[in-house]
């Protein structure tokens, strides 16, 4: 018994392992290469940015990007796999609580996260939402998390008095036109196109509403064995991602353009704008540190932590300052401005109406156009499962 039990543990070591396609390896020190991780997603610009515009190679760094899934990202980053990103803080935090050894060091963005009531609905205000039926692209998703935040501060209880149903995150909005769900929780561009399509109203916005809308959703996040080891590779690596991350502000359509291109993700160049149009990537490292603290301790009270649980140690223990990444640092950094590569008001809102204006009959044409891994995974709708039609999708039951 005690061997198959060994080989058993080895088994689930190397299938966490294999997400990245990587080894994990032993931390070298003074070490100038960098072994960045993405997944694929919008959000993920300024490590695109940062690679092909040669912010790293600027910092003294050798940079190698490896690939990653979902499912074993956390895991990967603690194990060694790779040493370096940015992501979640929401995503992070319960797996720093339960030990794992990673630590947050400066903030990218701000604001891809919504709640929102379909317009059809009653439903105004937070409070209105007790007892109804929300519509999530996965349970344990970026939305899901960040509604039970939401739902945890105005006396919710998002185990008891909310029913959820999840959703591939492109039939969100069918799920809403059915009456199969009242309200929806969703990212970017999802929560846009249903805004333009006229089929929900925001409830709670984490780009608008305070006191989410001055915390980072997404921050730098590192292997803490690695930053020890690294300190110096490590304040590097920061500072290439946090000029990725004021490049993208300043050039939010052609940093768009670039991902599609540079085949970082499957998506449009249009559809890219969209989402990454709204998301504000202002580096910060101060506001950074108490966005992990203001985290912590509303997931407390969602009970997405434990009671005992001792938020600002957590908060302490899980933000890392590094010499040379400093908000003066930050201040002082320019960046070039690409000639076309930003995108205006109106041209935001053209883009909006001609992607909601889109005859996508197919809900299998609607996955594979606005579903993207940040809205779907960890996802119990299996994205490979095979496209359905709009009527089986609206006939099947989802529990």
């Amino acid at each position: 018994m005690t061997s198959k039990l060994f080989l058993v543990a080895i088994s689930l070591t190397l299938l966490t392992l294999a997400g990245c396609n990587k080894k994990s390896g032993s931390t070298v020190q003074n070490s100038n290469k960098v072994r960045v991780g993405y997944i694929g997603l919008t959000c993920e610009a300024p490590i695109y940015a940062a690679y092909e515009k040669g912010f790293f190679k600027e910092e003294g760094l050798e940079p190698e990007l490896v690939k990653c899934s979902w499912s074993t990202y956390k895991d990967a980053l603690a194990l060694g796999s790779y040493d370096i990103t940015h992501h979640l803080v929401m995503y992070f935090l319960k797996p720093i609580e339960q030990g794992l050894d990673v630590r947050f060091l400066a903030g990218i963005h701000r604001g891809c996260l919504r709640v929102q009531a379909g317009v059809k609905t009653n439903i105004h205000t937070i409070e209105d939402l007790k007892g109804k039926r929300i519509g999530v692209p996965g349970m344990g998703t970026p939305p899901f998390v960040f509604a039970n935040r939401v739902f945890g501060v105005h006396g919710i209880d998002a185990g008891k008095d909310i029913t959820w149903k999840v959703y591939p995150a492109g039939e969100l909005g069918l799920a809403i036109d059915k009456g199969e769900v009242d309200a929806v929780a969703d990212s970017e561009p999802i929560g846009s196109l249903l805004i333009a399509e006229g089929k929900v109203r925001n409830i709670a916005d984490q780009i608008m509403d305070a006191p989410y809308n001055q915390e980072y959703c997404c921050e730098v996040i590192a292997n803490g064995k690695w930053v020890d080891a690294n300190p110096k590779a490590a304040a590097a690596a920061t500072r290439a991602l946090l000029k990725g991350a004021k490049w993208v502000e300043t050039n939010p359509k052609a940093a768009a353009i670039l991902a599609v291109e540079k085949k970082y993700l499957a998506s449009t160049p249009e559809l890219n704008t969209v989402a990454l149009a709204r998301l504000r990537y202002i580096p910060s490292v101060q506001l950074a540190e108490e966005s992990v603290h203001t985290a912590a301790r509303e997931m407390k009270v969602a009970k997405m932590l434990a009671p005992e649980t001792d938020t600002e140690a957590l908060a302490k223990r899980a933000f890392m300052h590094l010499d040379g990444v400093s908000d003066d640092w930050i201040r002082n950094l320019a960046v070039e401005t690409v000639a076309g590569g930003q995108i205006s008001p109106a041209e935001d809102a053209r883009l909006l109406a001609s992607l909601a204006g889109k005859d996508l009959e197919s809900s299998c044409c609607r996955r594979k156009m606005f579903d993207q891994p940040d809205q779907e995974a960890p996802n119990l709708a299996d994205p490979e499962a095979p496209c359905l039609s709009r009527k089986l999708v609206a006939d099947q039951p989802h529990q």
